[in-house]
């Protein structure tokens, strides 16, 4: 389930996963695609936000099927926000370049006991079937490759999320494993900063 007390101890967590220093004053977070833009969550997003967390299509796998108070929604913007200034990555919002709509994140988050720095993506049930997600994706994918220097990225879905399951075999990752986590079959998949670079 993606929660928020995964970032408490976040600086042991990082020195384990050797996450890179990085001086986020000369660093852009903008990221455009052909038909996307995304850009860190801010407060100013918590009605968009919290909208598109309790849609059904979205809080099935994600939340487990829970409609979250709204104060656990900003407490995700606020660890967003810290996660960004502290290294960069966090939440991005899903926006369509065309018109600016919020249709869902993208980013890195932390997941599973211990915790584990994993890719996220979500995106609103009426923007599905438009390869948005593996857009997005691909996109902070490659922000972690090249800008945050990432050596591997991992993603994990329940196995019964098999459009999620598609989306993370289109962009390119390779099965890891499959295990129960937090009570939950899922899947774990993967992939490195060679294989990235050799897809270029």
């Amino acid at each position: 389930m993606f929660h928020a007390k995964a970032t408490s101890n976040r600086q042991a967590r990082n020195d384990a996963l050797r996450f890179p220093s990085i001086n986020s004053m000369h660093m852009s977070r903008i990221i455009e695609t052909h038909r996307l833009n995304l850009r860190p969550l801010s407060p100013d997003d918590v009605e968009a936000f919290y909208q598109l967390c309790i849609e059904a299509g979205v809080r099935r796998y994600l939340f487990d099927d829970e409609i979250l108070p709204r104060e656990q929604i900003e407490s995700f913007l606020q660890t967003s926000t810290e996660l960004f200034a502290a290294q960069n990555f966090g939440l991005w919002g899903v926006r369509l370049g065309d018109t600016g709509s919020l249709i869902g994140f993208c980013g890195y988050w932390f997941f599973h006991e211990p915790p584990e720095c994993e890719l996220l993506y979500a995106i609103s049930a009426r923007h599905w079937g438009n390869g948005y997600a593996s857009e997005a994706a691909q996109a902070v994918i490659q922000y972690g490759f090249e800008r945050l220097n990432f050596e591997r990225i991992q993603a994990s879905a329940d196995a019964p999320n098999t459009a999620s399951v598609r989306v993370m075999q289109k962009l390119g990752m390779t099965f890891l494993k499959r295990q129960i986590s937090n009570g939950r079959d899922t899947v774990y998949y993967a992939l490195m900063r060679d294989a990235f670079n050799a897809g270029d």
